[in-house]
C-alpha cells in the first residue's frame, strides 16, 4: 500500500518593502529541488513575524527621520545595498548562497525588481510627506489590491465574500485618505499631504503587484534567490539615480542610512523565516502590529499621533485584510483536501 502523496508548500516573499504568503501546490516539476522546512512551531513563527514588523517600522522611522534632506534614490540605494550584508551572512550560514545565485527565470526577477523598486521609491517618498502612522496605515491597502490583481492576472477565482471584503477595505482607504485630500490645500501652494497620500497608494499598489510576480516566481525559484535578486536589482536602480545628484551625508546621517539598510535586511530574513515555522493564515495577521510600533515611534521620535480618520480607516482596512486572510486559509484547506483525496483513494 503506497503512502499518501502530499502537496509541497511553496514559500513566497513579498515586502514595505514584501508580503510573504504560502499556499499548497500539487506536485509539479520545478527547476530546483524544494527547500526543507523545519518542524512547525507556531509561537516561533509569530515572534519572528512581530520582530520583522518592528524591524521594518524602525527602518521606516529612520527614513522619516532623514526627512527630505536626501534624494529618494540615495535612500533606496543604502536601504538595498546594506540589506545585502545580513542577507548574504544568512544565506552563507545556511549553506544556500550558491544555490540562491542559480536561477532559471532571470527575466521574472527583473520584472519583480522593477515593480518592487517602484514601490520602494513611492513608499519612501510618502514618508517624507506624511506622518509615520499615516504612511503605514495606507500601506495596509496592499493585500486588498493583491486580491484584485490575482483575479485579473492569475485568473484566481474570487467569490463574493472576498470581493465584499475588498469593497469594505477600500472604503476604509478612502476614509484614511480624506484628511489628506483637502480641496483648499490642493488648490494652494503646499499640497504636500495629498502628494504623500498619492505616493503611499502607489507604493501599496506596487507592493501588491510585486506579490503577484513573486507568486509566479515561486513555481521555479528558491526563496533565497527571490530575495537576493530583488536586493541586487533595487541596489542597482538606486545607484542609477547618482547621475541626478546625491547629498553627501554627515557621520550621524551615514550611520542612519547604513542602519536602516541593515534593519531592512534583518526584517526580510525574519519575515521569511516566520512563514517557515507557521502557516500563513496564523502569521500574516501579525503584520498589523506595525501600527503599534508606528504609533510608539511616531509619538516618541516625532511627536505625531494619527487623527480619528486614520485610526477608523486603518481599523476598517485591517479588518477587511484579516477577513481576506481567513478566507484564503479556508479555501487553502479545501484545495488541500481535493489534492490529497485522489491519493488517499488509491491506497
Amino acid at each position: 500500500m503506497s503512502a499518501p502523496a502530499k502537496a509541497a508548500p511553496a514559500a513566497r516573499i513579498a515586502s514595505q518593502d514584501t508580503v510573504v504568503l504560502t499556499r499548497l501546490r500539487p506536485p509539479t516539476v520545478t527547476a530546483l529541488p524544494p527547500e526543507p522546512f523545519p518542524d512547525a512551531n507556531p509561537l516561533t513563527g509569530i515572534i519572528l513575524k512581530v520582530l520583522a514588523a518592528l524591524a521594518f517600522t524602525i527602518m521606516s522611522a529612520g527614513i522619516k527621520w532623514l526627512g527630505s534632506g536626501y534624494p529618494v534614490g540615495e535612500i533606496v540605494f543604502f536601504r538595498s545595498a546594506f540589506a545585502l550584508v545580513p542577507l548574504l551572512v544568512w544565506l552563507s550560514w545556511n549553506g544556500r548562497l550558491l544555490r540562491s545565485v542559480s536561477t532559471s527565470n532571470l527575466g521574472g526577477h527583473i520584472v519583480r525588481g522593477l515593480i518592487g523598486s517602484c514601490g520602494m521609491f513611492a513608499g519612501f517618498a510618502a514618508l517624507s510627506y506624511l506622518p509615520l502612522t499615516d504612511a503605514v496605515a495606507i500601506g495596509y491597502a496592499s493585500p486588498l489590491i493583491t486580491v484584485v490583481l490575482a483575479a485579473v492576472f492569475l485568473r484566481e477565482t474570487v467569490r463574493v465574500y472576498r470581493w465584499s471584503a475588498v469593497a469594505v477595505g477600500f472604503v476604509g482607504v478612502i476614509i484614511m485618505l480624506s484628511p489628506h485630500l483637502d480641496l483648499g490645500e490642493l488648490a494652494g501652494s503646499s499640497p504636500g499631504a495629498a502628494i504623500g497620500a498619492g505616493f503611499g497608494l502607489l507604493g501599496a499598489s506596487c507592493a501588491a503587484a510585486a506579490t503577484i510576480q513573486v507568486r509566479r516566481l515561486t513555481a521555479t525559484e528558491r526563496t533565497g534567490a527571490i530575495v537576493l535578486y530583488f536586493s541586487l536589482l533595487t541596489t542597482f536602480f538606486g545607484l542609477v539615480t547618482l547621475a541626478f545628484g546625491w547629498t553627501v551625508p554627515g557621520t550621524t546621517d551615514l550611520a542612519v542610512l547604513v542602519g536602516l539598510g541593515i534593519m531592512g535586511g534583518i526584517g526580510q530574513i525574519l519575515q521569511t523565516q516566520s512563514y517557515r515555522y507557521a502557516d500563513a493564515s496564523l502569521v500574516a495577521p501579525f503584520d498589523y502590529t506595525t501600527m503599534i510600533w508606528a504609533l510608539l515611534l511616531g509619538w516618541v521620535l516625532f511627536g505625531q499621533l494619527p487623527g480619528p480618520a486614520v485610526l477608523v480607516g486603518g481599523a476598517i482596512v485591517a479588518a477587511a485584510g484579516l477577513f481576506v486572510i481567513w478566507r484564503e486559509h479556508r479555501l487553502g484547506l479545501v484545495r488541500a483536501k481535493h489534492v490529497e483525496s485522489p491519493a488517499q483513494r488509491s491506497t
